[in-house]
């Protein structure tokens, strides 16, 4: 299978209310696959909420991986057939992390743990993910997540493209001075690296803070398949062409106008991109 419906479901949430949370990403989840979608994507933090002021608040609501929320999405896969992605705050041991579940008819199959941090909301007080980053491979194809702050590295999204994701989900909380993301970046990092893209924003209100929505989908050229509204909860549906994304060889002219981002590559060049990170910022005098 080469084309799949996905489901962006661009929602608000309660912070701290995981119970009504659960409720709506189960609701949300149904919906979706009735109207014929085989991966579901939700916001960052859907489960929890975001804008908590400390860690121990934060703490309160954090879950592992096999948490209720996960055997609560994993009941609605096993009753559509279909999978879910979902942000949540993951418990490991003694650190938490802002991170996103991949939920299938069989129950969590893994976790993305977001790399960058903002400092903003419950970011400023988790720890930054310490997993590289993989590909998951489903019925219908290869999966990379990233989450929010990390479209904002270019790294984040060709890594995973190297690894072989076909579909890159970036569940996100983009406040209104991330306007641009959805503007410009989305659209850019699947150009780029020929890989379809589907951000998922959430909407509303929470502790002051005003989300934009703009939740959008888009295809391994770059050219927008859909976008959803500035305010108010909507399904986004898109189908996506999988297979597409691996013929990386765009020939816009035979023998004339041909190229390959990804063979086209020179990381013998790139060693600044890799080197240790300085503590000093480097600008003009």
């Amino acid at each position: 299978m080469s084309q799949i419906q996905i489901a962006c479901v661009q929602m608000d949430c309660e912070i701290g209310n995981v119970e009504s949370n659960r409720r709506k990403i189960t609701e949300r989840m149904l919906a979706a696959v009735d109207g014929g979608a085989s991966l579901v994507i939700f916001p960052e933090c859907a489960v929890t909420g975001y804008c908590f002021d400390s860690l121990e608040e934060a703490a309160a609501f954090a879950e592992p991986l096999d948490g209720k929320s996960a055997q609560t999405i994993a009941d609605a896969c096993r009753k559509t057939g279909a999978y879910a992605i979902a942000g949540f705050i993951e418990r490991a041991g003694t650190a938490l992390f802002n991170a996103a579940m991949l939920v299938g008819p069989d129950g969590p199959i893994g976790t993305y743990r977001k790399v960058h941090l903002p400092y903003l909301g419950v970011d400023r007080f988790l720890t930054p993910g310490d997993q590289p980053f993989s590909v998951f491979q489903l019925p219908f194809g290869k999966i990379g997540i990233n989450i929010c702050y990390d479209s904002s590295f270019p790294e984040a999204a060709r890594s995973l493209k190297l690894l072989g994701a076909e579909i890159i989900a970036l569940p996100t909380n983009w406040p209104t001075a991330a306007w641009r993301n959805p503007a410009y970046v989305i659209n850019t990092r699947a150009n780029e690296n020929h890989i379809n893209f589907a951000a998922v924003n959430r909407v509303g209100t929470e502790r002051g803070w005003d989300f934009i929505g703009r939740s959008k989908v888009v295809d391994f050229n770059g050219d927008t398949l859909g976008e959803a509204g500035r305010e108010g909860e909507e399904i986004l549906f898109a189908k996506v062409d999988l297979q597409e994304a691996n013929n990386n060889r765009i020939v816009n002219v035979a023998g004339s106008y041909e190229i390959d981002k990804i063979a086209d590559r020179r990381p013998e060049f790139y060693s600044a991109v890799v080197a240790a990170k300085s503590s000093r910022s480097h600008s003009a005098d």
